[in-house]
């Protein structure tokens, strides 16, 4: 793609440290990242944190830490630093101060003095009138009489921008051309009263300041844009920044049950859920990327390599997009298949350690151990976590071993029972503890001479050393357990039945 505009290329993803991070935010961090990476412009990372009453160092350190988790690497922003900072909204304040009153001497913003009451009663009287609300323009052209008067009330006055009266036109990277009348782009506050500056001038001040040439970002804003174009201008008209305009790209919104736009307070809009559960986040980014754009018609699988290689703000959806877990959790559960058995040795160590299987420090035993596991347990999971489950059991002290009470009463009734000891003994006698021999020797004794189907056999000696119905392959388990754990665990179930009976 070329753009006359815009050489180099500088996005910006610029969220607010306001509660905990959601798919939303993530899948803009994304497509800005892949554009920048495509055409190997700037990605810029900066913090809108201007609203104290909901911004919080937590929200921001989760923010960053997220931001890491995914993989996204930032050329300028926060622990990186760069030519326009500092990246932080709140670390800013001299600026926008500056900016307002650079403004406000040109004659493109002025002092407004009405109440909120008057607001909502001219609102009122528009409405019943059959115009459209909004600020009317009542303080445009206040005389120096009017301004003394409302001062000796002890007002104290909103800085709000003088929009332009005409029509509000540009070219959206997404949805094309867009145009908006002045009547519906009424003058706005870019200052409060208590001289905070508002996301209306901060927003654009920074992008002129760090001269960014293109904005993707959520249909959502799209309303807010018309009023930052007419912004822009102004900043370009007092020499703020370097007078070029970005380019905007509004992108579809995230659909979520019952067809309603996916709400960060939603359960499947929280990124730290994801996280806690072990998705990848090459998976999580692969199905994020789908929400809106495709490499392909044909194709859902992809690495972050080949997306960046492949993206196009042409190809990007005008449509909503509507989030299926289900195909989130399927598009996880290929690229957690397609991982080396080492890696995903690697990746499952912070899971076991929270869940207190594994200590900080792994041993080389338990290493091997989980190796040697990964493979088995590989083509059975969707998510990390879930490998807690899945090969606990392995990692489990014989004091801490427990059977899941639901599998035990399925399994691990009198007929369950009997299978145990049948298998105890023959495993008793089996000298060389492999595989092979194992299942020999279990086949022999449970389906041979008890003619037992082989679900039916080897059930209950499943739960009976795993804990669980569902683990992996039974006779790899037996091995990797080995022979002295295994024998324990059959003849404890055993023992534990009996003497509850």
């Amino acid at each position: 793609m070329t753009d006359p505009i815009a050489s180099p290329i500088r996005v910006r993803f610029c969220p607010s440290p306001t509660g905990n991070p959601h798919v939303g935010l993530a899948r803009t961090a994304l497509f800005n990242w892949a554009f920048a990476r495509h055409l190997g412009g700037t990605f810029v990372f900066r913090i809108e944190d201007t609203d104290a009453s909901r911004d919080s160092q937590e929200s921001y350190d989760t923010l960053l830490d997220v931001m890491r988790w995914l993989g996204f690497d930032w050329d300028e922003g926060p622990e990186v630093g760069g030519p326009f900072g500092p990246y932080r909204q709140s670390e800013r304040y001299d600026v926008y101060a500056d900016v307002a009153r650079r403004l406000v001497d040109a004659g493109l913003a002025y002092h407004c003095y009405c109440s909120h009451v008057e607001l909502e009663q001219r609102n009122d009287e528009a409405r019943a009138a059959g115009r459209p609300p909004g600020y009317d323009g009542h303080c445009r052209h206040l005389t120096a009489e009017q301004v003394f008067a409302y001062q000796g009330e002890g007002r104290k006055p909103v800085v709000r921008f003088m929009v332009p009266d005409s029509t509000i036109s540009f070219d959206d990277l997404v949805r094309g051309p867009i145009s908006f009348a002045s009547e519906h782009v009424p003058d706005y506050v870019l200052v409060r009263a208590n001289g905070h500056p508002l996301y209306t001038l901060v927003n654009p001040v920074d992008d002129a300041l760090m001269q960014i040439t293109h904005v993707l970002r959520g249909e959502d804003l799209l309303s807010s844009t018309p009023r930052q174009l007419a912004l822009y201008d102004a900043l370009a008209a007092i020499g703020v920044g370097s007078g070029r305009t970005p380019r905007f790209g509004h992108l579809p919104y995230v659909m979520g049950q019952g067809n309603k736009k996916l709400s960060k307070r939603d359960p499947e809009s929280n990124l730290l859920g994801y996280r806690d559960r072990g998705f990848l986040p090459e998976g999580l980014l692969n199905y994020l990327a789908l929400l809106g754009w495709s490499i392909a018609e044909d194709r859902d699988i992809f690495s972050m390599e080949e997306m960046v290689a492949a993206f196009t703000i042409e190809r990007v959806n005008p449509n909503p997009a509507r989030f299926d877990l289900k195909k989130c959790e399927a598009i996880n559960a290929t690229h957690l298949r397609a991982l080396p058995g080492g890696e995903l040795a690697v990746r499952v160590v912070p899971y076991l350690q929270r869940a207190g299987l594994l200590g900080d420090e792994v041993t080389d035993d338990q290493r091997d151990l989980l190796t040697a596991v990964a493979p088995l347990i590989q083509e059975r999971m969707t998510t990390l976590a879930e490998a807690v489950d899945m090969c606990g059991f392995l990692f489990v002290g014989e004091d801490d071993f427990t059977v899941d009470p639901d599998d035990a009463a399925k399994l691990l009734d009198p007929a369950g029972v009997d299978i145990v000891r049948t298998a105890h003994a023959a495993l008793t006698a089996v000298d060389t503890w492999q595989t092979a021999p194992i299942e020999d020797a279990l086949r022999r004794a449970l389906i041979d001479e008890r003619g037992l189907k082989p679900r039916n056999a080897f059930g209950p000696v499943r739960v009976a050393v795993t804990g669980r119905r569902i683990s992996p392959p039974l006779f790899e388990s037996l091995e990797l357990l080995g022979k002295a754990r295994s024998l324990a665990r059959l003849a404890a179930a055993a023992a534990e039945v009996k003497a509850s009976q």
